[in-house]
Formats: structure tokens, C-alpha cells, sequence
């Protein structure tokens, strides 16, 4: 039976929606629907800013973070290449999203998949991976006080332990940029046409950072990549320290980032992590990662700099997966050093311009 579209009314609760479009094609599989995530205008987050504030939501991946895109595609380079088959064992280090993301991969592909984290991953981010059929492998002492050196040194045992192991190797596979090259960045440019002046992006390999900004020159954009890490990383000459929020810095320059430059550096604290996420739950309804809390800090104490520019920041995941730390005050008490009651008065004023209060 054809069913006339005019006979349905045009207001009211029954009206046909005239938003976003509907969904036009059916995927082939679950990594067929990695990337076309939206974009979403943040009106609320700084109201009284002259900015045109719009975000990337990578949470909406089917493996609920940008690190979908490029195990896909690390994955899928090695088959093609024949550098795997199906008895081959994968093996990776990571803080948790690209455990998921090689997961969820390695599921589809039936691939056997072994996870190295280290104590600070999200027990949630483990969870998943094992109901993907991971196997979690964890290393609990640092090597030099840094916990990645003891993660890749991991990694090496295991593979000299399986005859038949692959190594993804996110911190200096070139697939890892280009899956940003031809995708996350490249949705962003369809969307807006070009039309945007600065894009933020939370650092770890640099594999999101480099890839955006190796389109936008290619393009000839006039976009400034403004790259956001810890204070306490040593990326782009940072000093190492303490670092609470997993998925943004590094305690060891991965050979992705070595040399690489941006237009700006800039640091961040745990507690400008904390504080950006909160804000962003409160004026904008949205539950973001760690990191992205990291990116709306950046956006926020540069607002001034920022006035009169279309911004697009890329929000790396989900808060979902830091209710035990992010949004929970005891831990946030206990890892940083701030009071509930400050906390509170802190989200509520939107006080992004602090110290950190607590790494000290």
C-alpha cells in the first residue's frame, strides 16, 4: 500500500519532522556505520561570548568514540595488506577508547583481540571491551614513572609470546591520521563548506590533530589546528607529571607526534577537564569525555581571542564512560583535591581560568 505524505498533518505530534534528514542508506555491518557524526551548535556553553561554538560529536560512533575510525582502519589495512589472517592475534596498548574501538573491530572480523591498559582506564571502558570479546591485559608499575613505556613494553613481550600476533601500533601507523584525513575532518569541511576559522583538538598520538590539519592544508583552508594537551605531558616539549584524565597527553612522545607543529599548543589541567565537562552537562544537557572536557576549557580562556570566529571543537567521547571520576565528587575529592561544595561553585560560575589546585 503507498501511503500519501500529504495526508499526514504538518503540526502537531503527529506531523512529519522536518529536522535532520532521515536515514537514507542501510550499513553493512556495525563498522560500515562508523563516522557521519554530527555536528551541534553550542549556544549555551559560553552565552555570553561572541563565538559561533559548534562541535564534533565522536561519542556517536557505534563504538562511542573517534578511536571507531581509526581501528577500522588499521584493522582493514592490515588485511588488505596480508599482514593478518584469522589466526593472527592483535595486540595493542591503549587507555581504553581504542581498546574499544580495536574490540569492536576485531569482533566483526573474528579476530582474537588482547587489550594492554594500565590502572587508570575506566573499569567501565574494560567492561566493554571484554563483552566484545577482549582480553584485558594489565601492567601495574610504571617504567621511569611512565605508564605507556611499561604498556609498549607489554605489548612487546606478548608479541614475542604469540608466534602469530599483529601489533596496530595507533602511536605511529599512518592510518591512524588518514582515517581523520578521510573522515572526521572531512565531514567537517562538507558540513560547513569551508567556512570555519579554528578547530580544537585534544592530543594523545596526534593522530586526530595531524590528520585535520593535513586536510586543511591540502585544502588550502585558512583554519588555525590548535592542538590541546596536558599540562603535564610531554608532548610538544611539555614537561612529564601526573596526569588523572586518561585519552589526552602522553608521558612519552609516540612517533606520530614527534616534530609535529600546530598553530597553537595548548594545556590544559585535570581539574579545566572536570570543570568543562560539568558545565557542558549543566548549560548544554550533554555528557562529554574527559578530553572534550579539556577542548570546551580551551574554548572558554581563549573566548576573548576567540570573539568574532566559527569554532569547531571535536569531542574525542563520552562522559557516560567517566561517571566513576569525571562526574563523581568523591573522586574528584580524592584524585584532585576539590571540595564538593567548590567544585559546585565552580561549575556553577564557569570558572575556567584556574591553577591546578592539586598536582602540585
Amino acid at each position: 500500500m503507498l501511503i500519501n505524505s500529504n495526508t499526514f498533518p504538518r503540526f502537531g505530534p503527529w506531523a512529519i519532522p522536518h529536522g535532520r534528514p532521515a536515514v537514507t542508506s542501510v550499513c553493512d555491518g556495525v563498522l560500515d556505520a562508523i563516522g557521519s557524526t554530527p555536528l551541534i551548535r553550542f549556544d549555551r556553553f559560553l552565552p555570553d561570548a561572541d563565538i559561533d561554538l559548534l562541535v564534533k560529536v565522536e561519542a556517536l560512533n557505534p563504538g562511542g568514540s573517534a578511536k571507531d575510525r581509526p581501528a577500522k582502519r588499521m584493522l582493514q589495512q592490515a588485511l588488505d595488506d596480508g599482514k593478518i589472517d584469522q589466526q593472527t592475534v592483535i595486540i595493542e596498548s591503549s587507555s581504553g577508547n581504542m581498546g574499544i574501538g580495536l574490540a569492536q573491530a576485531c569482533a566483526f572480523h573474528g579476530l582474537r583481540f588482547i587489550c594492554v591498559v594500565d590502572p587508570r582506564a575506566q573499569a567501565n571502558n574494560l567492561a566493554i571491551i571484554r563483552a566484545l570479546g577482549g582480553e584485558i591485559e594489565t601492567v601495574t608499575r610504571p617504567i621511569e614513572g611512565d605508564f605507556l613505556t611499561a604498556r609498549l613494553s607489554c605489548v612487546q613481550e606478548l608479541l614475542q609470546r604469540h608466534a602469530n600476533a599483529f601489533w596496530p601500533n595507533q602511536y605511529g601507523n599512518p592510518a591512524n591520521p588518514l582515517a581523520h584525513f578521510h573522515g572526521t575532518i572531512a565531514e567537517i569541511d562538507r558540513a560547513l563548506s569551508g567556512d570555519f576559522d579554528v578547530l580544537l583538538v585534544a592530543t594523545s598520538s596526534t593522530g586526530t590533530a595531524r590528520g585535520c590539519r593535513d586536510f586543511l592544508r591540502q585544502r588550502g583552508r585558512d583554519v588555525d589546528v590548535i592542538a590541546v594537551d596536558s599540562v603535564n605531558s610531554v608532548l610538544f616539549g611539555g614537561s612529564p607529571g601526573p596526569r588523572k584524565i586518561p585519552g589526552m597527553g602522553a608521558g612519552k612522545v609516540p612517533a606520530l607526534a614527534a616534530g609535529q607543529s600546530f598553530a597553537q599548543v595548548r594545556r590544559v589541567t585535570d581539574l579545566q577537564c572536570v570543570i568543562g565537562c560539568r558545565v557542558a552537562a549543566q548549560r548544554e544537557a550533554m555528557l562529554v569525555g574527559g578530553s572534550s572536557g579539556g577542548v570546551l576549557a580551551t574554548i572558554a580562556t581563549m573566548k576573548n581571542e576567540l570573539a568574532g570566529k566559527r569554532c569547531v571543537g571535536i569531542l574525542h567521547d563520552s562522559g557516560t564512560r567517566y561517571l566513576d571520576t569525571v562526574f563523581n565528587d568523591q573522586w574528584v575529592q580524592s584524585a584532585l583535591g576539590i571540595a564538593p561544595e567548590r567544585l559546585h561553585q565552580m561549575v556553577t560560575q564557569a570558572e575556567f581560568a584556574v591553577s591546578d589546585e592539586v598536582l602540585a
